[in-house]
């Protein structure tokens, strides 16, 4: 098992000024950093993937598609074709990272609904749009990683089930599943059974507590998860993902409206203690 932290608690882009932050998480003890892959070129990232070299840091990648005109369940045929184009964006940055893991919702426009469930048409054009996908990321040594995320930013794909339904259809080695400890909590009915549901695919795990503060601060009960994680021998990456208001854009897009930690010092810190020490007990 390795321990990450998503830098989107600081920024959607990853700069110079940023590095800073990087050695802290390195001093913590953290095995490895996720990037977000928003904007920038692959020359960005690569510098910024030498840099974690020197700090002795792994990566993984979380993206999206932020707009309608590059929905890969989209009707036309130019969404489809505009989601292409900003994977293979995404999966260049991601190469020249030397990232092996790109996650996120990767499956439908992020915040975009219909007014209705998702249609047998809808998952036709993502199954094919995603063994495309699959293609694209084999032949950069990555793996796709999707994410079910809660109804309230998403109609596509929401719980385990749905997502390992989904999965087993697109049957692509390159093509995974995230569990995701917000999401599971609000979708779930069951968010320890869950975690069995998608063992067949998973690849990635995110730990975020209730209200995206610090971990082990609010109701997830994380050592029951952390046991069922090893049930299903799962020994992937365990990535804090939390939220805060340092960026204003970011804050309205994950819907921060109040303060949920002190300190980011005390996510990272408490956090990467709730994980270790979780991990090894369970």
């Amino acid at each position: 098992m390795k321990i990450g932290f998503n830098l989107l608690l600081w920024t959607a882009h990853v700069e110079r000024r940023h590095w800073p932050i990087l050695e802290d998480l390195k001093r913590c003890g953290y095995d490895g950093v996720e990037i977000p892959i928003f904007e920038g070129t692959p020359e960005h990232y690569a510098e910024l993937g030498r840099e974690l070299d020197r700090l002795g840091l792994d990566r993984t990648v979380i993206a999206l598609f932020p707009g309608t005109e590059m929905n890969p369940i989209g009707a036309e045929p130019s969404q489809q074709e505009g989601a292409r184009r900003h994977l293979a964006w995404i999966l260049d940055c991601s190469a020249a990272l030397g990232a092996k893991i790109v996650g996120g919702p990767l499956h439908s426009t992020l915040g975009h609904f219909s007014g209705d469930a998702p249609t047998a048409a809808e998952r036709e054009r993502g199954i094919a749009f995603h063994r495309d996908a699959g293609d694209m990321a084999r032949d950069r040594g990555i793996t796709l990683v999707l994410e079910a995320i809660n109804r309230f930013e998403c109609y596509f794909v929401n719980t385990m089930q749905d997502l390992a339904g989904y999965l087993a259809e697109v049957d692509h080695p390159n093509v995974a599943g995230m569990y995701d400890t917000f999401h599971a909590n609000i979708e779930e009915k069951d968010p320890l059974a869950a975690v069995a549901a998608i063992a067949p695919h998973l690849a990635h795990v995110h730990v975020s507590e209730n209200d995206r503060g610090t971990p082990g601060k609010g109701h997830i009960d994380f050592d029951s998860t952390f046991k069922a994680l090893k049930a299903v021998d799962y020994d992937g990456w365990i990535t804090i993902e939390a939220f805060g208001r340092s960026l204003p854009l970011l804050a309205a897009a994950t819907r921060v409206w109040r303060d949920f930690f002190p300190s980011t010092t005390e996510v990272y810190g408490d956090g990467f203690k709730l994980i270790h020490d979780g991990w090894h007990s369970a």
